[in-house]
Order: structure tokens, then C-alpha cells, then sequence
């Protein structure tokens, strides 16, 4: 059997919620299997969704840029060590260029994008290396990526000073001016609901199957402490209103529609083609936030004091 640490108790707690007596028997039950320990959690109803810890401490900004013709599109993160140096205006410019090589070039990695032409002589990678000596803090190109598919036109939206940044993909016959107030709106969409999947037809599964299994798992432990406990094939029809309200709100285009409630996603886009007279779909979403996914020391400032003092 493996040894429960306070430190995986307090992991488990961290992403789920529950308390320390249940994220321990939970460890316990799962022989210290973290992520099998947030399911058991999940299925009794003590934890929440499953989700990494996004206490997230890396800075910088994200950016999109989109060609005058409306036909292809970029999107980049650059990281920097401070909210301050974010908002350098030479930072800020610095990003804008690099999303310009982006949109004009072809890459396929970081490493091979840093190697390529800034400007004249200077690779990426130079100026990068000029730019952390000026402004006296650590950068990195985090990641990038370009869109141009055929018959398709791009709009874009980045909220809060660069902290999001959202590209949309349309396929339609019609003029990328007809479409940008309507891939603006999708745009905010993503950025504000964060949807993991475009259509239910896209999502997982695996994912599906999984989940299925513990809504009705924690349906059916409710059931059983119940007062009147309700028969089992209701439980399961309930467990199954549960997933597909679970999957609504991850699918783009099946969410509520943030500018209009009455309507979803689908329906507001639907009626906008129409207004235009030309067939639009929404075919991709991409969004980044500024430090997603990067975990950080979470450091102790009196301890980090003492050892200066020592």
C-alpha cells in the first residue's frame, strides 16, 4: 500500500475541494492515485470537476492578427516575468512584430521560428536576447500558431490588455467584411465561456463515456441517501440530464449565447448568416490566456526573508 503524504492530501484538496478526512480516504481507497482519487471524489459527490490547480503567477501578453484580406489569421503568447514589463510599450510592440512574422511566415516550432529573419540580419532569437538585455527581465516565445484554411476568413478579439486572445474560423462564400462583426461575437464568446469543443460531434468519447460513469455514480449514491429513494431507471434518466446539461456548457455552439440569453450559440450564428444571405460556420476556435498551464513555486515570503537574514 502505498504512504499518504499530507502533501498528496493537500494536492487533492487543492483540486477538488473536499475535505481532508475525504481526500485521504480517498487516497487510501485508491492507493494514492491522485487522479483515480478525484473520480472516487467526484462520484460521491464531495469533490469538483476534475481540473489542475490554475493558480497562475507567469506573465506577459497574447496577441492575434489578422490579414487585411480576412483570409488567414495568427495568434502568439510571449511571456515575460512581471505584469509591469507587460505593459512596456516596446514589449507590447515587440509582441505585435513577432505575430506579424507569424502571420507571414510558415513554422513549425518555436525553435525554428526564433532561428528566422527579425528584421535584416538579426534572427527572432537575437532580438529576443536584445530586448531581455534592455529591459532587464527574462522572455520566452511561448507558443504560436497560423491559420488559413480554403474557403475560410478569420475574426479576432483580445480582452483585457492582452491577458486573452481569441481566433475564429468561418467558413462562408461571404466577404471577410460581412462576417467580422459576427466572428467578433463568437470571439468574445470563447474568451468569456471558455468552451472546450466547437460541436458536441467533436467531443471525446473517452470523455464522454468517463463522465457518463460518474454523473451516474453520484446520482446514484444521492438516490440511496434519499429520504425516498426514486427507482432506478428514473436516477438513470436524471444522470443523463445531468451529462447533457454538462454538455451543453462545453460545447461552444450549444452554450447560452452571452450577449443574448434567449438564444444559443448555434442560433445566434444561424441568424446572422441569414441576415447576410450566405451559409456561415463556425469551424475553429482558438484561445489563449497569458500562463495557462504554467505552475509556479509558490513561494513563502517570511521564509524567503529568514533565509536573507541568516
Amino acid at each position: 500500500m502505498a504512504t499518504i503524504s499530507a502533501a498528496m492530501v493537500k494536492e487533492l484538496r487543492e483540486r477538488t475541494g473536499a475535505g481532508m478526512m475525504d481526500c485521504k480516504k480517498a487516497l487510501v481507497e485508491t492507493d494514492g492515485d491522485i487522479d483515480k482519487a478525484v473520480e472516487v471524489l467526484r462520484e460521491k459527490g464531495l469533490g469538483k470537476a476534475a481540473k489542475k490547480a490554475d493558480r497562475v503567477a507567469a506573465q506577459g501578453l497574447v496577441a492575434t492578427k489578422v490579414a487585411e484580406s480576412g483570409d488567414k489569421a495568427a495568434i502568439i503568447e510571449v511571456n515575460a516575468e512581471t505584469d509591469f514589463v507587460a505593459k512596456n510599450e516596446d514589449f507590447v510592440e515587440f509582441v505585435q512584430k513577432l505575430n506579424e512574422l507569424v502571420l507571414e511566415g510558415s513554422f513549425e516550432s518555436v525553435d525554428e521560428f526564433e532561428a528566422s529573419k527579425f528584421d535584416g540580419d538579426t534572427t527572432v532569437k537575437e532580438e529576443l536576447t536584445e530586448k531581455i538585455a534592455t529591459i532587464g527581465e527574462n522572455m520566452n516565445i511561448r507558443r504560436f500558431e497560423s491559420l488559413g484554411a480554403a474557403g475560410c476568413v478569420y475574426a479576432s478579439y483580445v480582452h483585457g490588455n492582452g491577458k486573452i486572445a481569441v481566433l475564429v474560423e468561418m467558413k462562408t462564400d461571404a466577404a471577410a467584411s460581412e462576417v467580422m462583426e459576427l466572428g467578433k461575437d463568437v470571439a468574445m464568446q470563447v474568451a468569456s465561456m471558455n468552451p472546450a469543443y466547437n460541436i458536441r460531434e467533436d467531443v471525446d468519447a473517452d470523455y464522454i463515456a468517463r463522465e457518463k460513469e460518474i454523473i451516474l455514480k453520484q446520482a446514484l449514491n444521492e438516490n440511496e441517501q434519499a429520504a425516498k429513494p426514486k427507482p432506478e431507471e428514473i436516477v438513470t434518466k436524471i444522470a443523463e440530464g445531468r451529462l447533457n446539461k454538462q454538455l451543453k456548457e462545453v460545447c461552444l455552439q450549444e452554450q447560452a449565447f452571452v450577449k443574448d440569453s434567449s438564444m444559443t450559440v448555434a442560433e445566434y450564428i444561424n441568424s446572422k448568416a441569414k441576415e447576410i444571405g450566405k451559409d456561415v460556420k463556425v469551424t475553429k476556435t482558438v484561445r489563449y490566456e497569458v500562463g495557462e498551464g504554467i505552475e509556479v513555486k509558490e513561494e513563502d515570503f517570511a521564509e524567503e526573508v529568514a533565509k536573507q537574514m541568516s
